[in-house]
């Protein structure tokens, strides 16, 4: 396992259906490597799954985006940094520990199943809006894009007249179309938005998230007002943009799959290991494995010295030969609950059971209302993304 500081990081994926193929080179010949980002920062790869395992649960690492040995792909100025409010991501015990405790009930799976009737209206009412006219439709944004949209609406008390505005900003934020200003701006008013949210909620708690924890933080004081923005801000950027990746791309592994597709269309019940499949098969994040060693540490044979920044490859992790036998192959009967599409350890995110139950009802809902749904668009033409290491579509025609 050698030092390969001359390897640039990241690497392109060429075709949406699989991770990039470095990782299966790296994972046989060199499973931990050093490599360089665009920012100049050197960084350890980590490519089999137990040694990412390893990273994620390890206490002598952090996720404070500010330290100097970070894996940051690119540098802000230090006076952008010193304005970055931490967030739940991005902070170590013992805040992320009270903070985490904070949330997590929110997102527990008898609280979830609670939205499903909700999130079963949202599925249909887009579906239907799509049935109305005639295809080819963008399946993006006509249902992927809205559905985590509307989804957090619901969950953190949008008012139902503010919800145009919500949607339209959000969807400038991932928009391809969309220029740099643009988005700036739509993060700004989004930001402005949910502390006035915030604000209304201090006034006068809702039953929803975010007036439960208002309620709570009266008696803990585990947040200030500007944390509950910024709680507020990463639900809505961890929740909205990865899921509906996960939505579109997992319609392509479907239509791709007819065999998996028939086995689902023929027995619904298959859907959360179907979902749990296409979660392993895309792996829609590598970068929120990033962390940097606080102590040297041994992982594989290899140390790792304090200060310096390690990448765990959840995409190359998930199709490790030694964990799942066939791994391009997509079989939503294998059982692999195991993969690290939410990550592990401290900082798994909290919202998985929200997407997998967003993710089933999408699945089921579209091959039960529309049998006939095809691609209107080769896969090998279809505008894939891939924006430092996040993974989608930026558009999925689709007709029927």
């Amino acid at each position: 396992m050698t030092d390969r500081q001359d390897s640039a990081y990241p690497y392109p994926r060429t075709c949406p259906l699989h991770p990039p193929k470095e990782y299966a080179s790296l994972r046989a010949e060199q499973p931990i490597t050093k490599v360089t980002l665009a920012s100049g920062r050197t960084a350890w790869l980590l490519t089999r799954h137990e040694h990412i395992r390893q990273l994620l649960a390890d206490p002598h690492v952090s996720s404070n985006l500010a330290h100097p040995g970070y894996p940051l792909h690119f540098d802000a100025p230090p006076e952008v940094m010193e304005q970055m409010r931490p967030v739940l991501l991005a902070m170590d015990p013992p805040v992320h520990t009270a903070q985490r405790k904070m949330v997590i009930p929110e997102f527990t799976v008898k609280r979830v199943l609670q939205l499903r009737p909700r999130v079963e209206e949202i599925v249909d009412e887009c579906i239907s809006s799509m049935l109305a006219g005639e295809g080819p439709v963008d399946l993006v944004e006509a249902l992927a894009l809205p559905v985590p949209s509307l989804v957090i609406c619901e969950l953190l008390g949008v008012p139902r007249t503010d919800r145009a505005f919500f949607q339209d900003r959000t969807n400038k934020l991932v928009s391809v179309d969309a220029d740099p200003q643009e988005r700036n701006s739509a993060h700004q008013e989004l930001h402005a938005y949910f502390s006035e949210l915030v604000t209304a909620q201090e006034a006068d708690p809702g039953d929803d998230l975010l007036g439960r924890l208002v309620v709570k933080n009266r008696e803990t004081g585990t947040f200030d007002h500007g944390e509950l923005v910024g709680m507020a801000n990463v639900l809505l950027v961890g929740g909205h943009e990865t899921t509906a990746n996960m939505i579109s791309l997992g319609v392509v592994g479907l239509l791709e799959n007819p065999d998996q597709l028939a086995k689902l269309r023929a027995d619904p019940g298959l859907a959360p290991q179907a979902v749990d499949e296409l979660l392993r098969y895309f792996s829609i994040a590598d970068q929120v494995t990033s962390r940097v060693a606080t102590a040297d540490l041994e992982i594989g044979g290899v140390l790792i010295r304090a200060g310096e920044g390690v990448i765990g490859l959840s995409a190359s992790g998930n199709h490790d030969e030694a964990v799942f036998p066939d791994p391009d192959r997509l079989d939503i009967e294998r059982g692999g609950r195991h993969h690290l599409a939410f990550g592990h350890g401290i900082h798994q995110c909290i919202g998985q059971n929200l997407a997998k139950l967003e993710l089933e009802v999408v699945f089921n809902a579209l091959l039960a209302r529309i049998p006939g749904l095809k691609l209107a668009t080769p896969v090998a033409e279809l505008p894939f993304k891939d924006s430092m290491g996040v993974y989608g579509l930026h558009k999925l025609p689709v007709s029927w």
